[in-house]
């Protein structure tokens, strides 16, 4: 237990200079790249990167703030250009998966499943892993109305960034001196709450869409 404990303040302190970057424009930059290449880029560590910057904040209101709209902005740009990938490759999918019966079913129980479930799709992908791909793609690549799509992406990705950047200071501000262990805390839960979240990817529209992607891929 000591050893652990050990290891823990070592990587505490290896931690400490990252709190000067917080200051640093490149920092914003980095979360907001990472934030929005996740939606092409299933493992760039979005969350973890927003956790991360959080926990080192802390108790600071203003820079969370400041931390929530610059990974929602890049969530919702990155979503974006996910739904234009679908839509404009979408075509080239979408003709090789009509080819067969069982196909041309699918896809039409994928399109009829996306209009109707659109919001559980979009809004809940966020926190399901690699959900928001697939709803990206799946949204263009039945064209699903853009504007339609930007206003759902955007509840979506504050949700997503608001809930990010609240484990993260909660975690940063009640261990002010252990970053690290503010962040396996922070990131334990966040694994918990997908984990939960992760049971409609098996069922319901989460399946019929998958389904419809996986085929036309």
């Amino acid at each position: 237990m000591s050893d652990l404990l050990g290891q823990l303040a070592q990587l505490d302190r290896l931690a400490e200079p990252l709190r000067d970057l917080l200051h640093s424009p490149w920092l914003w930059l980095v979360v907001l790249l990472v934030s929005g290449l996740d939606a092409l880029l299933p493992f760039m560590p979005s969350e973890t990167t927003v956790v991360l910057v959080a926990v080192l904040i802390g108790p600071h209101p203003p820079l969370l703030a400041l931390l929530a709209a610059v990974a929602a902005a890049g969530a919702l740009a990155g979503d974006c250009l996910g739904y234009c990938v679908g839509r404009y490759a979408g075509p080239r999918a979408t003709a090789r998966l009509l080819r067969g019966e069982r196909g041309r079913a699918r896809h039409a129980r994928a399109r009829t499943t996306v209009e109707r479930h659109a919001a559980t799709l979009v809004i809940a992908g966020r926190f399901l892993p690699g959900g928001r791909v697939v709803a990206a793609l799946s949204t263009g690549s039945v064209r699903f109305p853009l504007r339609r799509f930007v206003l759902l992406d955007a509840v979506g990705a504050a949700l997503w960034a608001l809930f990010s950047t609240a484990l993260g200071g909660l975690g940063g501000a009640a261990l002010t001196d252990s970053p690290v262990t503010a962040l396996l805390i922070a990131s334990g839960t966040g694994l918990v709450v997908a984990a939960g979240v992760a049971s409609c990817r098996r069922r319901g529209p989460w399946r019929v869409v998958r389904e419809g992607v996986r085929d036309g891929a």
